[in-house]
Order: C-alpha cells, then sequence, then structure tokens
C-alpha cells in the first residue's frame, strides 16, 4: 500500500497523518509529534478551533531537527474555524500561519460549510463559502497554501463549489466509517480528483468493540483499530487517527501493513447504519 497520495494539483500528502483534536497543552502535543516521528508519521492534522496551532507549530520546530528531518519532510494541515467564514477567513488564515510559525501550509480546509451563530437554514452561508473560498484561492496562488480543501461538506455543498471555484478542492475531510460508508460522495470525490480523508475512524471509540470488526482483527491477528483504519486505507481514503498515547499511535501507523481483503472490506462495510458519531452537517444550507 503506497504511503502517500498524489493530489490533483501534483502535490503528494501521506495517507496516514496524526489527529490533534483535543490535544491541549505544549507537554501533550510534544509527547504525541514526538511518539508519531519516531513511528514514521509525516503528516499533521491542527485547526483553529483546536486552539493547538502554536503547540503544534513549536513542537515541529524542536522535534524536527532532533529526528534528522526538515519542514519539507512533513505534512502540515490545518483548517479555518466556522466563527471565520466570509470576511475574516483572509485574516484567519494568516493567523493560523503565524501561530504555527511556518512561511506556508501544506494544505489548509475550510472546517464547516456553515458559519458559527448562524443558524443552518441561514440561506447567507452560500455567500460566506465563496467569500471563504476566495481567500483560500489567494493564500494558494501566492504559494502560502501547497493545496487547498474542505471539511464535513457534503454533496451538495461539494457541487456548489466545484461549479464557482478557479482551484478545484484538493481535499475532503468528512466522517467515515463503516457505520458511516459515504458511498456516493466518496465516488462523486474519485470521480472528480479530490481526495477523502477520514476522521473519527474508530467511531470515537466505540467501533472497535463491534463484534465484526474483533472478529476481522482477529482473523487477521490485528487490533481492531488497525482493522478500521486499514479498512479506509484499502479504498483509497485517507486516514488522521487521534491520540495522545505513545503506544496507539504505534499501533496505528501499522495499519499500513495491513492489506484486507476485498471480502474483508465488504463484511466491515455491512456494518453501514448511516450513524454520524460527530457533527452532521447535512442540515446547512
Amino acid at each position: 500500500m503506497s504511503e502517500t497520495v498524489e493530489l490533483n494539483n501534483g502535490v503528494r500528502m501521506p495517507v496516514l497523518g496524526l489527529g490533534t483534536f483535543k490535544l491541549q497543552g505544549y507537554e501533550a502535543v510534544y509527547r504525541a509529534l514526538d511518539a508519531a516521528l519516531a513511528q514514521g508519521y509525516r503528516s499533521f492534522d491542527t485547526a483553529a478551533v483546536y486552539r493547538n496551532e502554536g503547540d503544534v507549530g513549536r513542537a515541529l520546530r524542536e522535534l524536527l531537527p532532533r529526528h534528522g528531518l526538515a519542514r519539507t519532510d512533513v505534512f502540515i494541515t490545518s483548517k479555518l474555524a466556522p466563527k471565520d467564514h466570509g470576511r475574516e477567513a483572509r485574516a484567519a488564515c494568516e493567523a493560523s500561519l503565524q501561530k504555527l510559525g511556518w512561511g506556508y501550509l501544506d494544505l489548509y480546509l475550510i472546517h464547516w460549510p456553515g458559519k458559527q451563530g448562524w443558524q443552518s437554514e441561514d440561506l447567507r452561508n452560500h455567500e460566506v463559502r465563496r467569500e471563504s473560498w476566495k481567500a483560500l484561492e489567494e493564500m494558494y496562488g501566492s504559494g502560502r497554501f501547497r493545496a487547498i480543501g474542505v471539511s464535513n461538506y457534503t454533496l451538495t455543498h461539494l457541487r456548489e463549489l466545484l461549479g464557482s471555484c478557479k482551484v478545484c478542492p484538493a481535499v475532503l475531510q468528512v466522517e467515515y466509517h463503516p457505520r458511516l460508508v459515504q458511498r456516493e460522495l466518496l465516488s462523486f470525490c474519485r470521480e472528480t480528483g479530490i481526495h477523502l480523508q477520514a476522521y473519527s475512524s474508530l467511531g470515537t471509540g466505540s467501533l472497535v468493540t463491534e463484534p465484526k470488526v474483533r472478529e476481522v482483527a482477529e482473523r487477521h491477528g490485528k487490533t481492531p483499530a488497525q482493522v478500521l483504519l486499514a479498512w479506509a486505507l484499502r479504498q483509497g481514503v485517507g486516514v488522521i487517527p487521534k491520540s495522545g498515547d505513545p503506544q496507539r499511535i504505534a499501533e496505528n501507523a501499522r495499519a499500513l501493513d495491513l492489506a484486507l481483503s476485498p471480502e474483508d472490506v465488504l463484511e466491515l462495510s455491512s456494518l453501514d447504519s448511516g450513524t454520524r458519531y460527530c457533527w452532521d452537517p447535512q442540515g446547512v444550507a
């Protein structure tokens, strides 16, 4: 299994990254990133709303030389906060760059299709999405973002964006796991050259105790978490499991070594029930 994927603009992105949601405090961030770099992780996912961009940037500046690495050896992703949609987007992009402390980011995403504080059905969401994307396109054009994309966009939001954008999104990051197999969305992304990246691959932990997942894990001599990550990877979907525990970080990295069969993938996909463990963007106008 390839450890990187070529995005639609030619940039290569690791298929496995470390998610940093809920990692708070410099010591916790440093410990997690140190363990991840030692295990071969080269992609790190943060966001303005995680309130740890500064710690992630500082930790990487300290850790990269210690691991014999340069900035160009890692792939850093951050995201626009929902409160900054629209006119504030450009300044928010600049703020993320400043907090992370690098001259550029490898990937920057719009985190949510709606504006924080507005009702989901508020039709002004259409306009702020356009404004925000324009800001990302400008940052991309200046070379400070190597790739741009979106997160939590539905098929409707994605089609709207493709109908007006100058730069096609390179990545769509969404909740994706065996209980939420977004087949139509994955098919659309494949057709349009957008890389689908999954978050909440373990269903916020509930899927690791699912009997069918455990059965497949036992069959392969792997952990349920490794099976769940490999299930997505086998479909060409990237993963960004979050953890602050060095042992879990090491275990998750070995999901790249697990080659599930098409039958394994179908067996796990049969769990699909449309269940979301995180946020539901379907009601956002």
